[in-house]
């Protein structure tokens, strides 16, 4: 390799400060809309409506950013990394209806909001849980939204360089049993890269038969999506009737499609969804996404993002955020506070287990504890002389 080709390899992880401002500047973005829906989560508020207003928002900021072409001539790629999903009450994830195929919010529903938003490939990823029109509560909907709250605390706390994913994945459990609820079954926290969003090390929410993944340290400069969902129920999702409309092209698979709005369908895939998920509603002609997308999944050329649910009657929570561990520390840049949650959830149950207490006592910023403690100590030396 010459070196000029060498000096034009991008250094595509955190050790390069131009990629750690697109992340903060992709969590900006992430932070404004999911604010922006949370707000729209109201009483007989459709659902389709909210996602597209959630997927308009991460359009047009990312569209007022990186105008000027990359150094290789060509225009940088940005605009959404998932698409608005808000899923309601035992509905796990993954609901973004089309239009006529929508339903509405319920006072008391709670309602679970997921988007993702990308500048050159670089994503920032977030959830947040609501309980639509702002009433106390103080049954199982308030200990799901507990456990799940106190688990992602526990996450960040633990995803720093050197720990590993197995601790993150037992604090999950811990958690789940101090709120008699469970983590869900094959949800999964991954590390991301440049345009991928599910990235090979992963966090498991829970471990089971089906499901395992090789133990792995924490590294300077990963950048992690940390998902946490939890269920009142048996922690066991299934497909449902719903149709499913986020869709991630398979990019290793390729065939010519036979039908001429299917050969259109997947060219618009291609041309604006080349590696992240999308949603149908974004494809310019609902027809063409209806006839295409069927043909292209029986080819495989499509992965499929099923609208999951736990059993009628049981409610999900979910927190998702991101992370950049920095040299400074693990740097939290997408994710809500809890917010008007505080006041309206009261859980009779509380974090038992003495190692999650102490572990969620302690500061998710070390180095600013390590910073204070200095200047206290620089004021005692100083009384003292």
């Amino acid at each position: 390799m010459s070196d000029h080709e060498s000096e034009a390899e991008e250094i595509a992880d955190l050790s390069n400060p131009d990629v750690t401002t697109k992340y903060r500047s992709a969590a900006d973005i992430v932070q404004k809309a999911l604010q922006q829906v949370m707000a729209a989560c109201v009483p007989d508020a459709d659902i389709a409506t909210i996602c597209e207003q959630g997927d308009k928002i991460l359009e047009e900021e990312t569209g007022k950013l990186y105008n000027k072409k990359g150094k290789d001539g060509k225009k940088i790629e940005k605009g959404i990394a998932f698409p608005t999903c808000i899923s309601v009450n035992e509905l796990c994830g993954h609901y973004s209806p089309l239009k006529g195929e929508s339903s509405t919010l319920k006072a008391g529903d709670i309602a679970k909001i997921d988007m993702a938003c990308h500048l050159d490939g670089f994503i920032a990823a977030a959830a947040h849980t609501v309980i639509v029109g702002g009433e106390p509560v103080e049954d199982k909907r308030a200990d799901v939204i507990m456990a799940a709250w106190n688990a992602a605390e526990a996450a960040l706390r633990l995803v720093q360089v050197g720990n590993t994913n197995t601790q993150v994945t037992e604090a999950f459990s811990k958690i789940a049993e101090d709120f008699k609820c469970k983590p869900l079954q094959g949800v999964l926290s991954h590390q991301m890269k440049k345009h991928v969003i599910d990235g090979n090390r992963a966090i498991l929410s829970v471990e089971t038969d089906e499901q395992k993944v090789d133990e792995f340290e924490f590294e300077l400069n990963e950048v992690y999506c940390i998902d946490v969902v939890m269920s009142t129920g048996e922690g066991r999702s299934k497909e449902t009737e719903t149709r499913s409309t986020v869709f991630k092209r398979a990019v290793e698979t390729s065939y010519i499609l036979k039908t001429q709005k299917a050969r259109q369908f997947i060219s618009e895939v291609n041309k604006r969804f080349p590696a992240l998920p999308f949603t149908l509603r974004a494809i310019e002609d609902e027809q063409v996404a209806r006839v295409g997308v069927s043909e292209a999944r029986r080819h495989e050329l499509l992965e499929e993002y099923p609208v999951l649910k736990e059993k009628e009657g049981n409610f999900v929570a979910q927190f998702k955020f991101t992370v950049l561990l920095l040299p400074g520390g693990t740097k939290k840049v997408t994710g809500l506070p809890l917010g008007d949650l505080e006041k309206q959830v009261k859980s009779m149950y509380t974090v038992q287990d003495e190692e999650m207490k102490k572990l969620l006592a302690s500061s998710a910023n070390p180095k600013k504890n390590k910073k204070k403690k200095k200047d206290a100590k620089d004021d005692a030396n100083e009384d003292a002389s």
